[in-house]
């Protein structure tokens, strides 16, 4: 597996200072900050400590250790008890709800509001240097790092072609230069269980779960406990209990005794093919969760109890309501930057403040809590944009990035399921900086790819797909992460492996009749737009090219699709049977080629004289019944 050996690393580079120390590095680890930082306020991070433990959050990094674009969505429907609530508002009604103005480095990192005007003017978002750079001055103002923990809600170890080539591993070594403490997982686990542990004792914090169990017959079986053997027992912490991971963890904070318990993301054994963890077993587990909780209120004893979940956040709020003695949620998966938390009163009358901090490096979110003779006295909240171009970069970390982006693709890489398409033999020998700043068009819009349905990039996805099979309809996974790249810039093959970058990406093509598609549209339709948000699934609406549909969300199951009709205008009918082309099947492994490869041939195949890649159509569905949901604004497609 290629990686890099960190002791051998940071003796190369002259550095001392090792990930996760109690020193906080000195200013001159940063370089100087770029000449556009002007148009942040020179206060802009001050953010003195209110209180005397801050806690940290980050989540759903995605494998983006570099500055990014990433467009917010102008699409995210409420249903039932969520309409209307954060983070179901978008555009100008999450401003207003918000307080924050328009044309404000703010409406530029919580909205899609004069985006491209906006993304010149402030630049690129998120991007390790710039994170590791913030959590330093944060951690300093609260008076140094033993006042502080940082979190992580999982999505961390997937989502970029390093963390594919090295199976996380570049992951997890940044992390532990940016200082996380603690962290939980979701596509942590579409890696081997063998990577997962292995990664697992790379990190140099605490991998938490309490709803992750080993199962019954794994128990029992000798393979499993040889793995678990030769992990150093990681992959079995209790028996008893079943538990493959810590369910909690107490950090003794600047005096306070602070609990964090761990959510892993519930449906990943329906979500991602589960032979890549065949002994371990996911699921809500309320019952378990507030169980758990007044254990650890009556032996424990700590001062606060705070969940890091990857639940999604309509799921976290109703868990909030229903789990009493949680102090916060800090919450991951939906992808949602809320400014502000939620506050929720739980069944004993308390509050519990549920909060999301996006995705992608985009933010972090600051809580301070006043902890005064073993009680919360108060607690205050801030999410900070990450505006790559008026933080410095960590000189630690962009050394670390640097370097592992020169390493060499080799024979050891493992892209696929499939043997052999292990590796790419036009790749070998190639550092990774050079496969991923492969030039391959210049985007004629801005490619996006976040909100309820169809985004440009998910177009691009589903053209290829089609082209690749001569397929009458393409299906895409609607996944939330995903970049943004800029009209009229170039496409990299980076921006390519930022879509579709995953341990399952084999395409295929199928036939199905017209009823069999129709009802699988309307099964993820119904993930997304159940009332109860414990039925939900946490993503956005499968992207579907090469044919357009109305959909009413406010319906029930098998009621909210109509006039399905191909990009000819020929009805979708029942018993005909249509040529679909799709990737990242959950059950089996198709024999097609890699989704990434897939599109980067489109791409270059596609593109005109001038290099420009034109989309002449976005299959965008018709909604009706939304018209008057604060959670849609600007829609491309018709809308009433």
């Amino acid at each position: 597996m290629p990686t890099i050996d960190r002791r051998t690393f940071l003796k190369l580079m002259g550095l001392s200072a090792t990930a996760g120390a109690t020193g906080l590095l000195s200013a001159c680890n940063e370089t100087s900050a770029p000449e556009n930082a002007q148009a942040i306020a020179a206060d802009f991070y001050d953010l003195p400590m209110k209180g005397n433990v801050r806690v940290l959050h980050t989540t759903d990094f995605h494998g983006q250790l570099q500055p990014v674009y990433f467009r917010e969505p102008n699409v995210n429907l409420g249903v039932g008890d969520a309409i209307g609530r954060p983070p179901h508002l978008v555009g100008n009604k999450l401003l207003e709800a918000m307080n924050l103005k328009p044309d404000t480095p703010e409406s530029y990192a919580y909205t899609y509001l004069d985006f491209e005007n906006a993304a010149a003017k402030y630049g690129k978002t998120g991007g390790f240097p710039q994170m590791k750079t913030l959590l330093d001055r944060l951690r300093k103002q609260a008076g140094g790092q033993q006042n502080t923990v940082t979190i992580d809600g999982g999505d961390l170890w997937q989502g970029s072609g390093t963390s594919l080539w090295t199976r996380g591993v570049d992951m997890v070594e940044a992390s532990n230069i940016l200082g996380v403490d603690v962290m939980v997982g979701h596509w942590e686990f579409t890696y081997n269980e063998s990577e997962v542990l292995s990664n697992v004792a790379l990190f140099k914090g605490d991998f938490i779960g309490q709803n992750v169990r080993v199962k019954e017959d794994s128990l029992m079986d000798e393979k499993y406990t040889e793995l678990v053997d030769a992990n150093d027992g990681r992959g079995l912490y209790d028996e008893d209990m079943g538990y493959a991971f810590q369910p909690y963890v107490i950090k003794e904070i600047n005096g306070a005794r602070i609990c964090i318990v761990g959510q892993a993301f519930p449906r990943t054994g329906n979500a991602n093919p589960p032979e890549f963890f065949p002994d371990w077993s996911f699921g809500l587990r309320e019952d378990d969760m507030i169980e758990l909780v007044e254990m650890i209120r009556e032996e424990e004893k700590p001062d606060a109890i705070v969940l890091l979940s990857h639940n999604g956040m309509d799921v976290d709020i109703k868990m909030a309501e229903r789990v009493p003695g949680l102090n916060a949620v800090f919450g991951g998966h939906t992808h949602d930057g809320v400014p502000e938390p939620i506050k929720v009163k739980n069944v004993e009358g308390n509050d519990c403040w549920v909060t999301n901090a996006g995705s992608n490096g985009k933010f972090v979110g600051v809580m301070d809590f006043d902890i005064v003779d073993g009680k919360v006295k108060s607690m205050h909240y801030n999410m900070l944009p990450i505006l790559a171009d008026a933080l410095p970069a960590d000189k630690e970390m962009q050394a670390y990035i640097d370097q592992m982006r020169s390493t060499k693709y080799d024979e050891n890489i493992v892209e696929s399921r499939v043997k052999e398409k292990f590796f790419n033999k036009s790749r070998l020998g190639k550092t990774y900086a050079e496969i991923l700043d492969e030039k391959l068009a210049i985007a004629d819009r801005v490619l996006y790819r976040r909100g309820n349905f169809m985004g440009t990039w998910d177009q691009v996805l589903c053209n290829a797909l089609r082209e690749e099979y001569d397929a009458d309809i393409a299906m895409s996974a609607g996944v939330r992460w995903g970049t943004t790249t800029l009209k009229g810039d170039w496409i990299t093959m980076e921006d390519v492996m930022t879509q579709c970058s995953l341990t399952y990406g084999e395409t295929y093509v199928t036939e199905m009749t017209g009823h069999d598609l129709l009802n699988i549209l309307e099964q993820v339709a119904d993930n997304l737009f159940d009332p109860d948000p414990y039925l939900q699934s946490g993503g956005d609406m499968v992207r579907v090219g090469g044919m357009d549909y109305t959909i009413d969300p406010t319906k029930p199951l098998y009621e909210r699709l109509t006039e399905a009709r191909l990009d000819n205008g020929h009805m979708i009918e029942a018993d005909k049977k249509y040529k679909i082309a799709g990737w990242a099947q959950v059950n089996n492994t198709p024999d097609g080629r890699l989704m990434w490869d897939v599109v980067r041939d489109y791409i270059v195949k596609n593109k005109g004289e001038d290099n420009v890649l034109k989309l002449p159509k976005i299959n965008h569905p018709k909604l009706v019944n939304v018209a008057t949901n604060p959670g849609i604004a600007d829609y491309p497609g018709e809308a009433s």
